[in-house]
């Protein structure tokens, strides 16, 4: 929508972000992180015979850990904040860390790649009497710009009753136990684009508000207030009943298949990260009986990465049987990162940064059980990459339904925070990988940004067989968002936006088809599901553009869709039908969307 359209009431329909460069960026905050043993020396790319590595060892400048004696933690909360609040696209990275206890009369404001999470095995075990806050003052009241931001694994008691947290993409709200209500819009009600909850409890009702989508995953709320366009819901006590489109409620009983987070914790003085269990048919919170289910892993089976250590040095700690956790920071990848190792674990903490570099692909996955992918932001350099994450090499085809790679919280930007391009972000080879919330993202705003300038053809392609998604947002890409080859595919919620900037029709033109669709299931395949999937338009470059549907797939009976949305931001675009040749065009100005309910 316009930039100049007016801040909606509650409940209305709202439009999308305004295209406006962010702040700069933030300098390092020198704090001290309380963990258990200083750092070794690790060997380097360049040596002869490196030296083998070392596990565990301390966390860095920028994971900052707190216990209830701490002095002085409201100010060195505030201080992350004042760097963070507005560097959207700075270099700042933070890990704010509570040991289990009580801590009383915080506010915790969480900006720009900072986490939040408690060290217990469960949320209850870290209660903050105060508030995990998101609010959009920076923004002028708009939310729809409060990304890459977390919080997990505490319980709050908010001070009013109601915790607010107002954010857009790539900003999960998990293990969360709120002992009060969740209101999910900024102060005002501004525009809100949202949003993700896994594995939490909210006693209260949650106010979603002006919030234009979200989706709520096996977790228990005490109501549900309202919907603008598509709030999704799988496995969810307290969750409203199925309604699509009025109210816009797609509820699902359970979640087929779902596998928590990992995630770190404190055994006495002991770090370990937890690897919480599948669950098939899922319903409800993991700890709800105190000690989740799972097994667990010392800090000292782990290499503690460090920014500024080489794609060279994390591959030689893979091969020497570590897993990887990435301290906040950015590190350069001239070369994959190669998990070839079943039941590896690579864990990001404060939204570390993986940037491609000469063109490489940033990460890939052997055809092997069990791999967790979770935590990271993967940004494309300036030479273009074919590819920026690939789980499974193309053609596997091995069979992992008892333990699936999962990729969690693992989110792909091309542009924004500098120039970059990559013809394709995601490719999901191996079968029943399991991709629990990611945004895929090809920038509308910031630096290095035009219809060539960060180049990217494809969002996510998926072709192996029996891959499930569960949060799925792709936007702004050149041609297809989302591109399913893979026979019995799943996904459950999915939230686009085609790309602001085409310069014209035939720029996005798809052969005879205007516009490529933002989703799209491939010819061959016979069995495909999807529920709850919206695709928004807002071509501001140039309105004429004409997108023919939001959504291709065969014309068959096992390709099956549920609760489908196509909207038109303003009239900036529009279009001609919701999938394939069903369902109404879009018009106008309005921002009502059209809807499917059921496909075929």
């Amino acid at each position: 929508m316009s930039p100049n359209s007016p801040v909606p009431e509650p409940s209305s329909s709202v439009g999308r972000r305004t295209v406006l460069g962010a702040a700069a960026a933030a300098a390092a905050l020198p704090v001290l992180a309380g963990v258990a043993a200083p750092a070794r020396a690790a060997g380097t790319a360049t040596e002869a015979a490196p030296r083998a590595l070392p596990g565990g060892g301390d966390l860095g400048p920028n994971v900052i850990v707190f216990d209830p004696s701490t002095p002085g933690i409201q100010a060195k909360l505030d201080d992350v904040f004042r760097q963070q609040e507005s560097a959207q696209f700075g270099t700042g990275r933070y890990a704010l860390l509570f040991k289990p206890g009580t801590y009383n009369g915080l506010n915790a404001q969480i900006g720009f790649y900072t986490s939040i999470a408690g060290l217990g095995l469960s949320p209850d075990d870290t209660t903050i009497n105060g508030d995990v806050t998101v609010d959009a003052g920076w923004f002028n009241g708009n939310a729809t710009q409060n990304f890459w931001r977390s919080a997990e694994n505490l319980a709050l008691v908010p001070v009013s009753g109601t915790n607010r947290w107002a954010v857009a993409q790539a900003a999960p709200f998990r293990r969360m136990h709120v002992r009060g209500g969740l209101n999910l819009a900024p102060n005002g009600y501004g525009w809100a684009s949202g949003g993700y909850i896994a594995d939490s409890r909210i006693d209260g009702q949650v106010g979603p508000y002006s919030q234009q989508q979200w989706y709520t995953r096996d977790s228990a709320i005490g109501s549900w207030l309202n919907g603008v366009w598509n709030m999704v819901f799988s496995g969810v006590t307290g969750a409203p009943a199925q309604s699509f489109p009025n109210p816009p409620y797609t509820t699902l009983d359970t979640t087929p298949v779902s596998r928590e987070k990992p995630f770190l914790y404190l055994n006495g003085s002991e770090y370990r990260v937890f690897l919480p269990e599948k669950r098939t048919n899922a319903r409800g919170v993991t700890w709800g009986n105190g000690t989740p289910r799972g097994t667990s892993l010392p800090l000292s089976q782990f290499y503690v990465a460090k920014p500024g250590v080489s794609a060279a040095t994390l591959n030689q700690a893979l091969a020497q049987g570590l897993h990887l956790l990435l301290t906040p920071g950015t590190y350069h990848v001239d070369q994959p990162i190669r998990v070839d190792r079943a039941g590896t674990v690579v864990l990001g903490l404060g939204y570390a940064t993986l940037t491609a570099d000469n063109g490489a692909t940033v990460l890939k996955v052997a055809d092997v059980d069990g791999v967790r992918l979770a935590g990271f932001l993967i940004d494309a350099g300036p030479v273009n990459s074919a590819t920026l994450l690939e789980v499974g090499p193309a053609g596997s085809a091995k069979d992992h339904s008892a333990n699936p790679t999962t990729v969690q919280d693992v989110f792909v930007r091309i542009g924004g925070a500098g120039a970059g391009k990559a013809t394709t972000s995601m490719v999901i080879n191996s079968r029943h990988t399991i991709v629990d919330h990611t945004w895929v993202w090809r920038a509308d705003h910031g630096t290095g940004v035009g219809w060539d300038t960060n180049r990217a053809d494809y969002g996510v392609v998926v072709n192996g067989d029996d891959v499930l998604c569960t949060g799925l947002f792709v936007e702004h890409f050149n041609k297809y968002d989302v591109q399913w080859n893979g026979q019995r595919g799943r996904t459950i919620f999915f939230q686009n936006e085609k790309a602001y900037d085409a310069p014209n029709q035939a720029a996005v033109q798809d052969g005879s088809v205007k516009g490529y669709a933002a989703y799209k299931v491939g010819a061959n395949v016979t069995t495909h599901e999807g529920w709850g999937l919206g695709s928004y338009c807002y071509y501001n470059v140039n309105p004429s553009i004409v997108q023919h549907h939001g959504f291709s797939a065969p014309n068959t009976p096992g390709v099956k869709f549920h609760d489908l949305l196509v909207v038109s931001l303003g009239g900036n675009g529009q279009y001609e039908h919701v999938i394939n040749e069903t369902g109404a065009p879009t018009s106008g100005t309005s921002t009502t969307p059209s809807t499917v309910v059921s496909y075929p």
